[in-house]
């Protein structure tokens, strides 16, 4: 939001503050857009003029197409950010068979496919349509960061980690951001382990707030290991394990929460040149009002 004086931390970088969401069918029916925003366009335009930052949770279940992408690029003012959450197969999910390019899907009786059910050629075909639809947003300098958030029982292990690399390699030169969602990566004394790993290699780390005490979860480490420095916020649900996703993100932060949290972002945005901030407690308004108290409490 804000390119910010210097703190008592030293240098502040930039600060972007937004949401994983501008399209939640509980946010539009929370009465945040205004009545006249009642289009797609219209809606992401009067988004964007309250966050300058967003990401796109829509391409982790299906690829966009080009044509999509370029009318983000031109419904949104010149500064606007955005990240792209990486599509399922990039990450090693399960993914359905519906969501690939039609003239990719393979003759399977399989509702869902992971790579290795794929020919080499199809899997380097989703890659390539993948990351040239994202050129619009390229050539707009609008593209944050490709967020690669990996499964739950995506390990530390030597194989994975090599993934990781080869992940930052197809992408290069576009930006990624390196998302664990397996407690080991920060079991012990893996924890410096996996922060050098990813500074060596100049790779952003993700930073999550999240419940604990689950397999998938990983200790709030604010670190900033490249350029760029990214927190998600996840809330703090007791239903984590739910399958509903409102069930599992419907937790609305306190002014208290979000301001020690302001304090260690401002911290944080000393170590990088860029941070981005992304409240992912999308259910109704939870995180556009979160992200809008945080915007206030980091001015």
């Amino acid at each position: 939001m804000m390119g910010m004086n210097p703190g008592q931390t030293g240098i502040m970088g930039q600060i972007l503050v937004g949401t994983a969401s501008w399209t939640d069918k509980t946010l539009l029916g929370s009465g945040w857009y205004p009545e006249s925003a009642n289009t797609a366009e219209k809606r992401l335009a009067y988004y964007a003029r309250n966050f300058p930052l967003v990401e796109v949770d829509a391409t982790y279940y299906g690829p966009p197409a080009e044509q999509t992408t370029k009318l983000w690029a031109d419904r949104t003012p010149k500064e606007f950010t955005f990240n792209i959450k990486a599509f399922s197969l990039l990450t090693g999910h399960p993914t359905k068979v519906s969501a690939l390019y039609k003239d990719l899907r393979p003759e399977t009786d399989k509702k869902n496919v992971y790579p290795k059910d794929l020919e080499p050629q199809v899997y380097e075909d989703v890659w390539s349509r993948f990351l040239s639809a994202l050129d619009p947003l390229v050539e707009a300098g609008k593209l944050g960061a490709i967020l690669f958030q990996f499964p739950p029982w995506f390990t530390i292990r030597k194989d994975n980690k090599q993934y990781v690399l080869e992940v930052a390699h197809r992408c290069s030169p576009l930006p990624v951001a390196i998302e664990f969602r397996h407690a080991s990566w920060f079991e012990g004394d893996n924890a410096a382990e996996t922060l050098e790993f990813l500074r060596k290699h100049e790779l952003p780390f993700v930073c999550v707030d999240m419940p604990q005490g689950h397999k998938s979860s990983i200790p709030p480490v604010v670190e900033a290991t490249a350029d760029l420095a990214m927190v998600r916020f996840h809330g703090h649900s007791e239903l984590w394990t739910s399958t509903d996703i409102h069930e599992k993100f419907g937790y609305m932060y306190s002014e208290r929460e979000l301001r020690e949290w302001a304090g260690r972002l401002a911290e944080l945005s000393s170590e990088a040149g860029r941070t981005h901030v992304l409240m992912n407690n999308c259910y109704s308004d939870y995180a556009q009002r979160n992200a809008a108290t945080l915007i206030d409490l980091l001015q």
